[in-house]
């Protein structure tokens, strides 16, 4: 236990260095991008005189580093600041939106897991055949396809054509399906590729040779045995790809008008929001790092073997 606390201590102490490095670059990127957040709230009838006094109260003039140490304090009490658009918290507009984000990218890594792997185990267990050619195939598509280039396929297929699907929206459970699998194809052909080059090396090794030799039933060589040793690589791939989506899906929220944090992000750079932006970034940040954490963990409740400290 004191070797796990010490690794996630160390961690942790990592994870806070790389948000306090993102948290100053986002507030040192105001100064470089166009627009002006003062002017936004302001109005464009605002006179210079109370465009000023707006940004001073929102600490636009102050330096870098002032506006670094200040952003630091608000955000230890959960303040992130106030949307230069709708005049709410931008903490509560993200818990408001969150949940969406968050649905849609466990749906889409769900989608992208069980098809990823099933195709890659297929496609290792017919390496060099016909099966494994359409599966490298098909991981081709799924890499290069762009995300909003498919979600608008499945829209006219789906929606326009066969009207079986909604357009847009989350007012029903079957709005998730088209936004989940457009997100769940990248990832299914990023995981599928990863497995079958695992699942390769792992049906080449001697204990599956000593296995078959044994007369146990090959379904249970290639899941039992072999998948079961190959997870570790797969599992980070996952970890990594779950990550993305949670950021990734500004694409996808965008073409199906998905309430989530991804299409706010887009809306609130529109506008010039960088209160805003700045707060979803941070966000983003803290999940990618959270799920990475959590993805280390679980190497080891995959693989016993695994150790992640001494």
């Amino acid at each position: 236990m004191r070797g796990l606390s010490t690794y996630l201590m160390g961690r942790l102490v990592a994870a806070v260095i790389t948000l306090l490095g993102v948290s100053f670059v986002l507030v040192a990127l105001i100064q470089f991008l166009p627009g002006d957040p003062a002017r936004v709230i302001a109005g464009l009838r605002a006179t210079p005189e109370q465009v000023a006094r707006i940004r001073q109260q929102m600490g636009l003039d102050e330096s870098v580093p002032v506006q670094f140490w200040r952003f630091l304090e608000h955000l230890f009490h959960g303040n992130m600041g106030t949307s230069a658009r709708t005049g709410d918290s931008v903490v509560s507009e993200i818990t408001a939106r969150l949940p969406f984000t968050l649905e849609l990218a466990i749906l889409g890594t769900l989608v992208g897991v069980v098809a990823g792997i099933t195709l890659g185990v297929i496609a290792a267990t017919h390496k060099d055949r016909l099966l494994d050619s359409f599966v490298s195939m098909v991981g081709v598509m799924g890499i290069s396809m762009p995300v909003y280039w498919l979600g608008i396929l499945l829209i006219m297929l789906f929606s326009v054509k066969l009207q079986m699907l909604p357009v847009s929206g989350a007012a029903t459970l079957s709005s998730l399906v088209l936004p989940s699998v457009t997100l769940g194809v990248f990832s299914m052909a990023i995981i599928a590729r990863m497995t079958r080059s695992t699942m390769i090396d792992e049906l080449g090794q001697d204990y599956v040779r000593t296995v078959r030799a044994k007369g146990v039933v090959e379904r249970v060589v290639v899941y039992r045995h072999a998948l079961r040793n190959a997870f570790v690589p797969i599992l980070t791939v996952i970890g990594l790809q779950f990550g993305t989506l949670l950021g990734g899906a500004v694409l996808t929220e965008t073409v199906f008008a998905w309430p989530g944090i991804g299409r706010l992000l887009v809306d609130s750079i529109s506008a010039r929001d960088y209160p805003m932006v700045q707060g979803i970034v941070f966000v983003f940040a803290a999940m990618f790092i959270v799920v990475n954490i959590i993805t280390d963990l679980l190497y080891t409740v995959v693989d016993p073997r695994v150790r992640l400290y001494g």
